[in-house]
């Protein structure tokens, strides 16, 4: 699994229909330790700037990261 650093994050209160009935809830890009920078789904408590996080499951294709 993939893990990094939270390199920014945002809560969405406004989602695309296919995702309305899940809000609120945290995307964040994570800086990824082999290089590079993904955009998340956060699952469990939420993250902050500078955060460690590790990759989970992912759902539907979307990744998922919680924090370490």
């Amino acid at each position: 699994m993939r893990s990094g650093i939270v390199y920014t994050e945002t809560v969405i209160w406004s989602a695309p229909e296919a995702f309305a009935g899940e809000v609120p809830y945290q995307t964040a890009i994570v800086t990824l330790e082999g290089g590079g920078r993904v955009t998340v789904r956060i699952a469990g408590e939420r993250v902050a700037i500078g955060d460690y996080v590790e990759e989970t499951e992912p759902c539907e294709g979307i990744p998922f990261f919680r924090k370490e």
